[in-house]
């Protein structure tokens, strides 16, 4: 049967990586996970036990396109509370994750063959989405002593864009863009009619200074946000945009033929996460805690590369001075080690060769054992 040239698209590694750990555990053996951006904690306790109530009462069938409006209206409370911004629910869509977001947002704002700008090392699923959308993913060349964040130089010195693509907090590095930094940016795409998109999925999780949002700015951007990462919610399958008034319309359109709807029971959980402040920061702290100990033990080893993050919960960390493979790298500190990690490969097709990821997100406990462990790969290979 014939098959699409959208859909030859690279894999996304991780899980890749993930099944290789899945079967290492299927044999018998110890892994410890830090390979995946996956809390290691359950949707909170006023998630569950909001949508066994709802469970109860409703049959939980379709919600509108956008998303049901209480849970709307609750999300428009969260940018006044954090970022001191009043955003009309009426701008708010609710998605099935951040990746329905990023499908909805490339659909409506580009036709197909246009140039849209990502920075690599960047999430792997923007560039396969726009390729499988018939886009053209224009990868930007981030260097270190911008902690591998795209300057005004690097975004000029391309050509014909029809959008940017910014993340702060970032996957991998964990880098956070000012608000200085992220202005100069998006008045830049203003003036060349370029359209703006900021994927704020780590927002909640910073380390140093706050994340800003680009609505702290200007209405006139796609804004696309998770519950997967801040509120633990990885499976449950439920994001939101916040979009200019002038497109509701079109990405409502959009939404309705292409999801119907996020799923009902997800938006109920969400409803209850938003209301879980206390376990929410028991959880960040467990993350803070990680984030030390990995900046104080990895330099110890001789990943002393990397970019201190910001955000988020990740390490990306050089190793040229052992391999320039980083799959056969990962591959044999899973063997070795009974550690997984991933490779940079996923983040940059074109250096990431030389470099890998940490993810901190799960227990302290597995943290402090991973750190063991890789301490004696390392010093086994010296």
């Amino acid at each position: 049967m014939r098959i699409s040239s959208r859909g030859a698209v690279d894999p996304f590694i991780v899980m890749d990586v993930m099944e290789a750990a899945r079967r290492e555990e299927e044999a018998g053996r110890s892994i410890i996970h830090m390979e995946v951006g996956q809390p290691g904690t359950a949707a909170p306790q006023t998630a569950r036990d909001r949508l066994t109530t709802e469970m109860a009462q409703d049959s939980l069938g379709y919600t509108v396109a956008l998303g049901r409006p209480d849970l709307r209206a609750r999300i428009a409370k969260l940018y006044q509370d954090w970022y001191g911004v009043t955003v009309s629910p009426d701008r708010i869509v609710v998605t099935a994750g951040s990746s329905a977001g990023f499908t909805l947002a490339f659909t409506t704002l580009f036709d197909a063959g246009e140039r849209v700008a990502i920075g690599e090392p960047g999430y792997p699923s923007y560039r396969n989405i726009l390729k499988a959308l018939s886009l053209d993913p224009v990868g930007i060349q981030t260097r270190a002593e911008n902690r591998f964040q795209p300057s005004l130089q690097d975004v000029e010195n391309e050509k014909d864009l029809a959008g940017l693509l910014v993340a702060s907090p970032a996957n991998p590095s964990g880098t956070m863009l000012d608000k200085a930094a992220l202005k100069i940016l998006m008045d830049h795409c203003t003036e060349q009619d370029i359209a703006f998109i900021s994927d704020e999925i780590y927002h909640g999780i910073q380390y140093e200074g706050r994340a800003v949002s680009a609505l702290e700015i200007s209405d006139d951007v796609f804004v696309i946000n998770s519950f997967s990462k801040y509120f633990s919610m990885t499976g449950w399958r439920i994001g939101w945009m916040v979009v200019p008034q002038s497109h509701v319309r079109a990405v409502e359109r959009l939404a309705q033929n292409m999801f119907i709807c996020a799923p009902h029971a997800a938006q109920v959980a969400a409803l209850g996460a938003m209301e879980a402040e206390s376990e929410l920061s028991q959880n960040f702290a467990v993350y803070a805690e990680n984030r030390r100990l990995m900046l104080e033990e990895l330099p110890k080893m001789g990943f002393d590369q990397i970019a201190p993050p910001d955000g988020a919960f990740y390490v990306y960390a050089d190793i040229s001075r052992w391999s320039d493979d980083s799959a056969a790298f990962c591959a044999e500190i899973l063997r070795d080690a009974g550690v997984s990690v991933t490779p940079g490969l996923d983040f940059d097709p074109h250096r990431g060769h030389q470099t890998i990821r940490f993810s901190y997100a799960r227990s302290t406990a597995d943290i402090r054992e991973g750190l063991t462990r890789l301490a004696a790969f390392m010093a086994a290979r010296s």
